[in-house]
């Protein structure tokens, strides 16, 4: 293998010279250019490469690492302790060993990595002519286990709140249904209905946010007049009570022919639309207009700008807004909407933004390209 601005130590007369790790001289790759930390020992157990991410998670220096001992630049312990090398003993053993799975293991100092070797040998059954180690720090995956752990907490907390409202109100009914009067068991079961639907959005809010993180999240094109699911919430607004006048819609015509998801879109322009009723002050605006279209190729798309007049979203949140959990000041709910809202618009190819609007509420606009049934997410 070809390294460039690497040293190598003398590996003997007659070694075999084996890729590394599926890297060819070939390749013409340097080995600093890899993302995870590569180190390699030759017959001998003497360190030949040592790569750039290797020093980085290590905190050990190329030159002090090439030509020592494999367990001496490397010194690794498993989580009781133990010596990783004197444990495996990659020279010795048994000749069918091929190496050793991805683990966790202790760097000096306690640092944990994620470490994983390769024994390459001459032929079936010969001494190791290589011992092959990648190295991936943890804290990516650390991170990623926190919010997951973040992200059941939260959930489990949310639910147990409508869950309980259902479990009293039933078992108060189902113990006593004779002392009440027809007012209050309808009342009762609204609030147990109302605490179910809850509970059902907070489901299926966990699904999407599952099926965003896999990449699984489907999108079923059809046609979609996007003015008129519009109009259909602000008219259910109007019904539930909000005055008429809070709401102004503006279309722009001619509306690009728009394929999308329509249940999908029914749930973006829900989440923004009840977030600046709810949240934001004034009227709440909605433009809906064609735009040029964030694909390349394709001359126009559909953009929906939601905002009000409300205090905004701080500066500094901006480039929050659309993580998991974010609430802002004073905000109720699990934090997921907008989170969701994102992974919705992209899955269809889209884009979404948040700024402050010209009355100097938050104004939140997505952006959808044209596209054919034959684009499927």
């Amino acid at each position: 293998m070809s390294v460039a601005g690497t040293n190598t130590a003398p590996e003997g007369r007659g070694a075999r010279r084996a890729p590394v790790s599926g890297y060819g001289d070939q390749a013409g790759l340097d080995p600093d250019q890899l993302p995870d930390g590569l180190v390699v020992a030759d017959a001998h157990g003497r360190v030949v490469r040592f790569n750039a991410a290797a020093a980085r998670i290590t905190a050990v220096r190329a030159a002090d690492a090439l030509g020592q001992p494999l367990e001496k630049a490397l010194p690794l312990e498993d989580l009781e302790g133990r010596r990783w090398w004197q444990l495996t003993d990659p020279y010795g053993g048994l000749a069918i060993r091929v190496g050793q799975p991805e683990r966790n293991l202790l760097l000096p100092g306690g640092r944990e990595v994620l470490v994983c070797a390769r024994y390459i040998r001459a032929e079936p059954l010969g001494p190791v002519q290589r011992v092959v180690v990648s190295l991936r720090d943890t804290e990516a995956r650390r991170r990623t286990e926190r919010s997951h752990a973040e992200l059941i907490a939260t959930v489990a907390h949310e639910l147990r709140s409508p869950l309980t409202s259902v479990k009293g109100f039933t078992a108060t009914l189902l113990a006593k249904w004779e002392r009440f009067t027809d007012d209050q068991k309808r009342l009762m079961l609204e609030t147990v209905d109302a605490d179910a639907d809850r509970v059902t959005r907070l489901i299926a809010e966990l699904l999407d946010i599952s099926r965003i993180d896999s990449g699984r999240l489907e999108v079923r094109r059809q046609p979609v007049d996007i003015g008129a699911a519009v109009s259909r919430h602000i008219q259910a607004y109007v019904a539930a009570g909000q005055p008429a006048d809070r709401f102004l819609l503006r279309i722009e015509q001619p509306l690009p022919a728009l394929w999308a998801d329509p249940d999908k879109i029914d749930q973006v322009l829900s989440n923004l639309i009840e977030n600046a009723v709810r949240h934001g002050e004034g009227t709440v605006t909605m433009d809906v207009t064609p735009c040029a279209s964030p694909r390349e190729g394709e001359e126009t798309g559909t953009s929906v700008t939601v905002s009000d007049e409300g205090p905004g979203i701080p500066e500094e949140s901006m480039n929050r807004v659309f993580t998991r959990f974010w609430r802002g000041s004073k905000r109720g709910g699990t934090g997921l909407g907008l989170y969701i809202v994102k992974g919705i618009v992209e899955a269809h190819g889209g884009t979404i933004t948040v700024g402050r609007a010209q009355s100097g509420g938050a104004e939140f606009r997505f952006t959808l390209p044209v596209a054919a049934p034959a684009y499927l997410a």
